[in-house]
């Protein structure tokens, strides 16, 4: 579990997040939602450590983190994976390189217990056998995957992914949300998703946090939102015609 309490983030006067608290649960799929400059990135941030907050906590289950020196988060960190936007793979490098890489880092296991974890992660993300390709050979859905692998090498309790569906098509996009919905159930991992699709609300949504101007307006599950009687989510949520419609089918029953 992570816990967000009272979190105030303020750059140059201007307040960009404005006392947050929401709690991210173990097992479920926590997405972060909101339009462009809402503070959906800046939360993100704060939650791992990259930027502080300029008051209010961050707590990992019974660990306030906000409070930690860099020894304290570090030991931390070691227990977070990151799926980056973009998936942030290293051109120069080959899918089991990529993926042995926080392992290199971080640990000290011999090079046979390396490729094991490797080749373990390689099959969870259903591409055994891609070792030796370079990020360049493979397609955008498949680099996603690899760096659902590397995110996940190191056994994290808790997973971050940034725009995970960024660039994908709809079917390569929800096949990657299934993914790390059953990665999270399956380990018991806290995840945390900031996303824009509302695909990913809708299918694995377990638990919603809707910011608005650096607010937290709404919260909730994926079953929840479409009854929602907030203004500034129903405008967000519900800015397609076909997700109109859904809406108006769905008050009817």
């Amino acid at each position: 579990m992570i816990r967000a309490e009272n979190i105030v983030k303020t750059f140059n006067d201007q307040q960009v997040l404005k006392g947050i608290s929401f709690t991210f649960e173990a097992g479920k799929n926590n997405l972060i939602i909101g339009r462009s400059g809402a503070g959906k990135t800046v939360l993100l941030k704060i939650l791992v450590g990259l930027q502080t907050p300029s008051s209010g906590n961050v707590w990992y289950d019974d660990v306030n983190f906000s409070n930690l020196d860099k020894e304290g988060m570090r030991a931390i960190r070691m227990k977070i994976g990151m799926l980056f936007q973009g998936s942030a793979l290293f051109d120069s490098l080959t899918v089991e390189q990529n993926i042995r890489f926080p392992l290199d880092m971080f640990t000290h296991n011999s090079p046979q217990q390396k490729l094991e974890r490797v080749n373990y992660c390689l099959e969870r993300v259903n591409l055994a056998g891609n070792n030796k390709k370079y990020p360049s050979e493979l397609s955008g859905g498949m680099q996603k995957r690899v760096g659902i692998a590397r995110a996940i090498v190191l056994q994290p309790q808790y997973l971050f992914c940034d725009e995970p569906n960024s660039g994908l098509d709809p079917k390569t996009a929800i096949l990657i949300d299934e993914l790390i919905s059953s990665i999270t159930e399956e380990n018991n991992i806290t995840t945390v998703i900031n996303t824009h699709d509302m695909n990913s609300v809708m299918e694995i949504g377990d638990n919603i946090c809707f910011l608005h101007e650096g607010r937290l307006e709404w919260s909730g599950s994926k079953n929840e939102v479409l009854s929602s009687d907030n203004e500034n989510l129903q405008s967000f949520i519900f800015a397609s015609p076909f997700l109109q419609r859904l809406r108006k089918s769905a008050l009817k029953l």
